[in-house]
């Protein structure tokens, strides 16, 4: 019978020791190196953007050129509208193509063609989505409007809903699709009730990931949205965005457009976090008390 010597098992202990610690260092390591550009972009932001901040800012339409003051109040406002379009467009359509790919269209040619052009529209410019939708919208109706831009925000959104919902319920097990369809659920209220509902933190991820996306574009909006100086919600109007005004003010001579610039950075930034956050924790723990 053969025998580890002492010295040996030492060896391998302290080996098994050090590889356990290194690994560990190079995770915590790598972890730091995600979030450090982020914490560095937000503390920035914080310190050149909070003392621009008051309550003129969110409640003031932008000043004339050359003087002081104002806001972006009409900014904010006009961002919600874009953002609320979009997602209203991009979020039903994102996922009921995820679930076509997932469920509904295994191997067929048009799957191929559905999954090809979503990968294709993830990697276009989002100057040539604004381009489009400007022909496609923008000229026809003869006039920049809220509609021109969540319509091209919605279509930026639509990839990235799609995928990530198809690789979502492509993870729930098989086996809960036929213990449903062996209790004789039909296949639709299945697919509904059951699949969509377990990879639901999946796919409420992904269209975050697609809001956090276009919450920021500038270039699609300067071709549909346009900006506004004034109040305007009407959606066959040209309307104020943060990510518009902030472009504006920033390319601008002037030092007070220069800091409300870094305010409406910041503002943007905690409204995206912020919402994501929140829409986050809601439904999760909805999903979780559903499945509980």
């Amino acid at each position: 019978m053969a025998t580890t010597h002492p010295k040996s098992s030492t060896a391998n202990r302290r080996w098994r020791w050090f590889a356990n610690h290194t690994a560990s260092v190079l995770a915590v390591a790598s972890t730091i190196l995600v979030i450090a550009p982020l914490v560095a972009i937000f503390v920035d932001l914080v310190y050149k953007g909070a003392v621009s901040l008051n309550w003129n800012f969110f409640t003031k339409l932008p000043a004339p050129v050359g003087e002081n003051g104002g806001g972006m109040a009409n900014s904010i406002v006009g961002s919600a509208l874009l953002l609320g379009l979009a997602s209203l467009m991009g979020v039903p359509i994102g996922i009921s193509a995820g679930i076509y790919l997932s469920e509904y269209g295994r191997g067929t040619k048009l799957s191929n063609v559905v999954r090809f052009t979503a990968d294709v529209l993830n990697g276009v410019p989002s100057i040539v989505m604004g381009i489009a939708v400007y022909g496609l919208i923008v000229v026809p109706q003869k006039g920049f409007s809220a509609f021109a831009g969540g319509v091209v925000l919605g279509i930026m959104m639509i990839p990235t809903v799609a995928r990530t919902t198809e690789e979502m319920l492509l993870m729930v097990p098989h086996s809960i699709r036929e213990a449903a369809l062996g209790l004789g659920v039909p296949n639709w209220r299945s697919m509904l009730s059951i699949t969509l509902k377990t990879a639901m933190p999946g796919v409420i991820t992904g269209c975050m990931l697609a809001f956090a996306r276009v919450a920021g574009e500038t270039a699609p909006l300067l071709f549909t949205a346009l900006g506004n100086e004034f109040w305007s919600t009407a959606l066959n109007q040209p309307i104020a965005a943060l990510p518009l005004q902030i472009y504006v003010y920033a390319l601008g001579p002037y030092d007070e457009w220069h800091r409300l610039a870094w305010a409406g950075s910041l503002v943007l930034v905690f409204l995206i976090v912020v919402s994501v956050a929140l829409v986050r924790f809601v439904t999760t723990r909805g999903v979780l008390k559903g499945a509980s």
